[in-house]
């Protein structure tokens, strides 16, 4: 059986393209010594519809029986990797020809290149990444994503109670770092060992391009500084974001903003996330135009859209730079009372941006979303943040993917939508099932809108109204409503601008 599964393994790596057939022996040498098994006799085995994550399953069930690793999710995610790197083109190879693809083909089949790999490798889990529940709603800002998130493995008790016992390390400093390149990983750190990055050049510095391992949405990709170094929206930021677009120009690229709260990633590591897709507010139109004094070549508006988004459009992105390093400016120093936006409350900054660049057509184009991270005593984490009526369904911070209409939800609705499937259609007391009953004053308030719920239409109306509830939290998170009253208030912003 353990044979049968190596050459299965190998097999697959010639079939997908990580192994070259002249490796072969070479592989299958690799694998046998990671298994401890020093015997191997080519056995007769289908070959046909290899199913990785199968395959990996018995290495693994093998590893365990053997006592090369132990039962657990961390311990077997950090040894299949390992499995997975037998398989895998050395870094310098993956790079050439990423180069000579982008060279002689352009960025989208160097692109399609290097994201077929991430997958084949199982850096990026496919198998995992299906398991995400999906689905759109309609709201007036337009169709917006909304995803349960199952990618990520539940840690088991004993790997958590492992990890806060295990010896602190600064290597890698943190999951951004280019050192996680082929890093075998530990119990408090992801094996990286089946990770390719291409270098690239943005601002006239090394940066990373890679994709992330828990894809949202198609070719989700991380651009990351070379050096670990903080988070910072800037005039630097546009140009990088812009450099990065003219590299690959079928790609969007956006930043979280630098602030707690706001910023919903990693702040200590400067990096964006891009991709190969449309969301809902790139689809969003304009619904007030105005001219900035001096940038008079931009086009710049108002978006209709939950959060507070100008849009700038430009074939020169070197002017789209400049307008939003002065946009930025302005709107660090910002202060309206009446709109209970402060620049600042002793000493501390509220105010930031998330930026989002791509190119559509000949035109540059830039959102700037105004983000503001005051907390209140109504509101402690945060007054542009999800109010805590809405917790239920979410309550982490609202990030780059989130602004741009995409909902990255808890795995915990998956289980909590199965329950209160049930709970609606036989009409149970939702309040007298701990696990759901925070769930009970939305569902009381949303089934009056319906004349009649069962069986078959019971997961409709659940995602509906969960999209819904998304939509609010977007709106939450605007620093001027959407309201005439947020209008106004936005337009004191705007003539300041211009």
């Amino acid at each position: 059986m353990l044979q049968e599964s190596i050459k299965k393994l190998v097999h697959y790596g010639i079939d997908m393209g990580l192994t070259p057939e002249c490796e072969r022996i070479y592989t299958t040498n690799l694998l046998l010594e990671c298994m401890k098994e020093d015997e191997y006799t080519d056995p007769d085995c289908d070959l046909s519809n290899i199913v990785l994550e199968d395959v990996l399953k018995e290495l693994l069930d093998e590893a365990v029986n053997r006592g090369i690793i132990e039962d657990s999710v961390t311990h077997r995610d950090l040894f299949d990797t390992k499995l997975m790197n037998q398989l895998c083109p050395r870094p310098k190879q993956v790079i050439d020809e990423f180069n000579r693809i982008y060279d002689n083909y352009g960025p989208i089949a160097a692109t399609d290149y290097f994201y077929k790999l991430s997958k084949a490798s199982d850096y990026i889990r496919t198998y995992r990444v299906k398991k995400d529940l999906k689905w759109t709603c309609d709201t007036e800002y337009g169709t917006l994503d909304i995803t349960i998130n199952l990618s990520k493995p539940e840690k088991d008790p004993n790997a958590i109670a492992a990890a806060k016992n295990a010896k602190q390390s600064a290597y890698p400093k943190c999951q951004l770092c280019m050192e996680n390149e082929g890093y075998a990983g530990r119990i408090n750190h992801p094996a990286r060992e089946n990770h390719r990055i291409i270098p690239i050049t943005i601002n006239n510095s090394n940066w990373g391009f890679q994709y992330s391992p828990y894809v949202y949405y198609n070719e989700h990709c991380i651009v990351f500084n070379g050096e670990h170094t903080p988070m910072k929206i800037e005039r630097a930021t546009f140009v990088k974001l812009f450099d990065f677009i003219k590299l690959f120009p079928h790609y969007f690229l956006g930043s979280n903003a630098d602030l707690p709260i706001v910023g919903g990633s990693i702040l200590s590591h400067d990096h964006f996330q891009g991709g190969h897709y449309t969301f809902a507010m790139e689809k969003a139109p304009i619904i007030q135009e105005f001219t900035v004094k001096g940038y008079e070549d931009v086009k710049a508006g108002i978006v209709k859209w939950p959060l507070s988004v100008i849009r700038l459009q430009c074939k020169d992105e070197t002017r789209l730079i400049d307008l939003a390093t002065n946009i930025l400016d302005k709107w660090r120093n910002y202060t309206d009372e009446e709109a209970y936006i402060f620049a600042e409350t002793d000493g501390e900054p509220h105010n930031t941006i998330t930026p989002i660049a791509r190119k559509r057509g000949d035109y540059f184009e830039l959102d700037l979303a105004l983000r503001n991270n005051i907390t209140t005593k109504e509101h402690p984490l945060g007054l542009y943040h999800p109010h805590a009526h809405l917790h239920h369904i979410k309550k982490e911070n609202i990030g780059l993917i989130e602004v741009m209409g995409l909902a990255v939800l808890p795995s915990r609705l998956k289980t909590e939508m199965e329950l209160l499937t049930d709970y609606i259609v036989n009409d149970k007391d939702i309040r007298s099932n701990e696990e759901i009953s925070k769930h009970a004053d939305w569902v009381e308030e949303f089934t009056q809108n319906y004349s009649h719920i069962d069986d078959q239409n019971v997961n409709t109306i659940l995602q509906a109204e969960i999209g819904k509830i998304f939509c609010q939290v977007l709106e939450c998170a605007g620093v001027f409503k959407s309201t005439p009253e947020g209008m106004d208030a936005f337009n004191r912003f705007i003539k300041v601008i211009c």
